[in-house]
């Protein structure tokens, strides 16, 4: 009965429906999956795999109205690549172009130009760089690289050095958000449209030994600006009121929350992933806190007010992965995908539009090899094509 009750309001169609997603994998892969629903159940396999994205594709970027999915290689060794796929009708991948680089990129969007897609910038992690390039990607240069450096070590053992670990837009397309996982900063970045030059703005500081991760804009009914940071190293999400002044962005703290029910705390190896708004509800991904059980790690969910932007503890649902590390939501609100690293596996999980919880498992399908916990390896990112 409660699986039922779960899924009544999720509203998936009641004949067969069927999706592709993509997905990157630390071993060299990317897959093409195909999803079909019927009714509240649901099968979902792998159709195809391609590479070209390097060694280690660790972020995938799909651009819908374009059919252009952007792939960035994390790997370690000083070389990597970005490429530009084409996705056929059937979600399958074509190479179309790639460029050579120096590696480490654990995320990457376009940005700038007149279409606002005419650039692309990365995030190193360990070179503690963020990078821009100019489209097309065939024979590209690197045009920007700014270094970040650190006066003094943070308090985790992981803040050695800055570590960026996003290039975020902001919905205006003026400006670029860098959370520094090592300084325990957002940084912020104005763009010349034109040029695709980035120009560094004040940077904003968040709690010692948070790590910020991952953020995400939001707006209120009255058209109130939010940001949500996801603290990987911190176990919490954090929320800020955005002005626009004098060119730039400023960034205001209001409060924080653990990714984990009062009263509850991770263990020494968890670690926040992945952050996600939809409509008025705020979702993160804890790794490693095994709350369900065995291999079976969470995801916290929280209600955001809908006028003041506050954000509220709502409860844990069951990612139906090991180490949830990406995470996706369908066009409608109604399903979610889960992507867990270590158990390489693509979930698909039920979601309320009307409460915003997650319900039970649709479908589910292994994707590569399993990785290791705490390893860079396994699957690293999904999206669905829509």
């Amino acid at each position: 009965m409660l699986r039922l009750a779960l899924l009544a309001g999720v509203g998936l169609a009641k004949g067969a429906l069927g999706v592709n997603l993509i997905a990157s994998h630390f071993s060299g892969g990317i897959y093409t999956l195909s999803l079909t629903t019927t009714g509240t159940s649901g099968t979902i396999s792998v159709t195809s795999q391609t590479n070209g994205c390097g060694t280690t594709p660790g972020w995938i970027e799909l651009y819908s109205d374009t059919r252009k999915l952007y792939c960035f290689d994390e790997s370690w060794t000083g070389r990597g690549q970005h490429a530009e796929f084409n996705v056929q009708n059937d979600g399958r991948l074509s190479l179309a172009s790639s460029l050579q680089v120096s590696g480490n990129s654990v995320h990457g969007i376009l940005y700038g130009g007149p279409d606002g897609r005419s650039y692309i910038a990365t995030a190193e992690y360990s070179p503690s760089t963020i990078t821009t390039y100019k489209l097309p990607l065939q024979g590209s240069r690197v045009q920007q690289t700014e270094k970040f450096t650190l006066a003094r070590r943070g308090p985790h053992q992981r803040q050695d050095v800055p570590h960026p670990h996003e290039v975020h837009l902001d919905p205006t397309g003026k400006f670029i958000l860098v959370p520094d996982l090592g300084a325990d900063l957002i940084r912020v970045f104005r763009i010349d449209t034109n040029s695709g030059r980035l120009t560094s703005c004040a940077s904003h500081a968040t709690g010692a030994g948070d790590g910020p991760r991952h953020v995400k804009f939001w707006k209120s009914e009255s058209g109130k600006e939010k940001v949500f940071s996801l603290n990987e190293l911190g176990n919490s999400v954090s929320a800020w009121d955005v002005n626009y002044t004098n060119d730039c962005i400023s960034l205001t703290r209001t409060h924080s929350i653990s990714t984990y029910a009062p009263g509850k705390k991770g263990g020494a190896n968890t670690k926040a992933a992945e952050i996600r708004t939809f409509g008025n509800f705020l979702y993160a991904s804890n790794r490693a806190d095994q709350t369900f059980g065995n291999s079976q790690d969470s995801i916290a969910i929280y209600t955001i007010d809908p006028t003041t932007g506050a954000i509220a503890w709502l409860e844990a649902a069951n990612s139906y992965s090991y180490y949830p590390r990406t995470f996706a939501f369908n066009k409608n609100g109604t399903l979610v995908a889960i992507g867990g690293q270590t158990s390489s596996n693509v979930a698909i999980v039920a979601r309320d539009t009307a409460t915003g919880k997650l319900g039970n498992l649709v479908a589910n399908v292994q994707v590569g090899q399993k990785g290791r916990a705490g390893e860079e390896d396994g699957l690293s990112a999904v999206v669905w094509v829509e």
